[in-house]
């Protein structure tokens, strides 16, 4: 395919936040199923395309590698994943830069502050998928701009064998038998399971969504304690004990226990009591998708019964959840495995997550070095 020609148009719709589809043709502008003629004339139009550009999608993330492979054998498209243990910035980044280029993203999962981000810089093109009046209206933008899909709770995992008594709480996380044993997903300017470590370490120091600055604090004490580790945590660094207790999403701390048990590892995980903090993770089709059928259609199975089952086995909640589970389409042994909470989680606005980010940016440097 050659490069597509883009025109970003100057005119928005009133109150949207973004602009025309940047890509011409009938895929690019379609904002449902039903626009193109139904799921089989966008099964068509995606299967001619053939491909299908994603960025930073980690096999181990939320099953995303059964997702991909499902998807590929469902449909015959090829998913070429660039950068699988990149993150929501860079993925950002890439959509941002490639604009008009056949390797173009074609479809983002980001973080909220993240894909606010690239609403703002209107890379996002609107598309409801089936079952949108399923979601919540509180987990989806009424443009359609982008929309919740997958979501968990920061959690700690412990080494067990290697820790001798596992942290269940922030506050214990500065304890000095945690001397260099502490460590982060990514950087929290970088990476929104970082980002929002730092929210729920806020939220267990007195802070509030409109404060993460106790978060940036407890950070900088846990270093000056000897207790943080500058590593990126992941399952080749818990193997060789460089990072022993990770603060991560609890399904990807969960996703790691099979792992690394058969490394020999007791991988141990805990929502901490005292800093309880959910999210989600969004997807929008990229105004300049090289593919816009293909990333419509990708959309489209992530929200069906097949793709929202398939992030239960990776021990993520789907927007669906509860819609699934009144229907009888939720797959309910994978569903008991989520961890139980106590309380009915409560989410930072847009705006709430947006003052975040820029206090985050420039604390965080200053908290750790």
């Amino acid at each position: 395919m050659t490069a597509v020609a883009v025109a970003l148009a100057a005119a928005t719709a009133a109150g949207c936040g973004y602009a025309p589809a940047a890509v011409t043709g009938k895929a690019a502008n379609a904002r449902s199923a039903a626009a193109l003629g139904g799921m089989d004339a966008l099964v068509k139009a995606a299967k001619k395309e053939g491909r299908l550009n994603v960025y930073a999608l980690a096999p181990d993330w939320a099953n995303y590698g059964e997702m991909i492979k499902t998807f590929e054998k469902k449909y015959g498209i090829e998913v070429h994943n660039e950068n699988p243990g990149g993150t929501s910035q860079l993925a950002l980044g890439a959509a941002d830069k490639r604009r008009g280029q056949d390797r173009a993203v074609d479809a983002l999962d980001l973080g909220t502050a993240f894909m606010r981000n690239a609403r703002g810089k209107r890379l996002l093109a609107p598309y409801k998928v089936r079952g949108w009046q399923d979601i919540p209206r509180t987990q989806k933008q009424a443009d359609g701009s982008y929309l919740n899909n997958y979501g968990g709770y920061i959690s700690i995992g412990c080494d067990a064998k290697a820790v001798e008594k596992c942290p269940r709480t922030f506050a214990e996380l500065l304890e000095p038998r945690y001397r260099n044993k502490v460590a982060l997903n990514g950087n929290p300017a970088e990476s929104s399971s970082a980002f929002s470590a730092v929210f729920a370490a806020a939220l267990a120091n007195g802070g509030s969504f409109d404060d993460v600055g106790p978060g940036l604090d407890f950070f900088k004490k846990l270093k000056k304690r000897g207790n943080f580790v500058p590593v990126q945590s992941s399952p080749a660094t818990i193997r060789k004990g460089e990072t022993p207790i990770s603060i991560d999403w609890d399904y990807l701390n969960l996703g790691y226990s099979k792992e690394l048990k058969a490394k020999g590892v007791d991988w141990k995980v805990t929502v901490p009591s005292d800093g309880a903090y959910a999210q989600y993770y969004n997807q929008g089709v990229n105004a300049y998708a090289p593919h816009p059928a293909a990333a419509r259609l990708w959309l489209e199975f992530l929200y069906s019964p097949t793709g929202q089952n398939i992030w239960l086995k990776g021990y993520s909640r789907p927007a669906l959840l509860d819609e699934m589970t009144k229907d009888g389409t939720a797959d309910a042994p994978a569903a008991a495995r989520l961890p139980k909470v106590h309380g009915t989680p409560e989410f930072p606005t847009g705006e709430q997550e947006d003052a975040a980010k820029v206090a985050i940016n420039e604390g965080w440097g200053k908290a750790v070095g």
